[in-house]
């Protein structure tokens, strides 16, 4: 049994359909809010690993593992705020179920975005020195977090706020 609902055409839409949830997903309003919020992130990741990289001589991939973790909760939060504000269940239970959700979500983001990070810095033979310093793995990062931005966006949408339910 389907929940259809008749809208002024007299069409059937159907809530949770394909059409609906790649309706939801092209959203050009929300898609330009969740690259603004992953510019944010990207920022705070890229500031952690900077600051504990070069800062506190932290090897780089636990520093990027640090700088993924504070993305992840700063995009998070903005995404609750502002990107999602309208969608999902109100109150601190539902609250830390979507938090919860959101890292399942992002955890193959995550994923794919330290194993592009890892290769380009770990596999690939590149540096780039700036003022006696190689910057290689700062330069890495935003190319690893573009990947993985298009993976997080649809999981996210589709699974942690439920943009298709609305």
């Amino acid at each position: 049994m389907t929940d259809g609902n008749v809208d002024g055409t007299g069409e059937t839409s159907l809530e949770g359909s394909d059409d609906s949830r790649i309706d939801a997903l092209l959203s050009g309003v929300r898609f330009g809010k969740f690259v603004s919020v992953g510019a944010v992130g990207a920022v705070a990741d890229n500031a952690m690993l900077a600051l504990l990289g070069l800062g506190f001589g932290v090897p780089e991939l636990v520093a990027k593992a640090i700088g993924i973790e504070t993305a992840i909760l700063v995009m998070f939060a903005v995404n609750e705020h502002w990107t999602f504000a309208d969608e999902g269940e109100p109150g601190s239970r539902a609250f830390l179920h979507r938090l919860g959700k959101s890292h399942l979500v992002r955890s193959g983001g995550s994923l794919i975005q330290f194993g592009i990070y890892w290769y380009l810095t770990q596999r690939l033979d590149v540096t780039v020195v700036v003022f006696e310093t190689d910057l290689w793995f700062l330069l890495a990062s935003p190319l690893a977090i573009g990947v993985a931005m298009f993976v997080n966006y649809v999981f996210e949408s589709l699974f942690t706020w439920q943009v298709h339910e609305t």
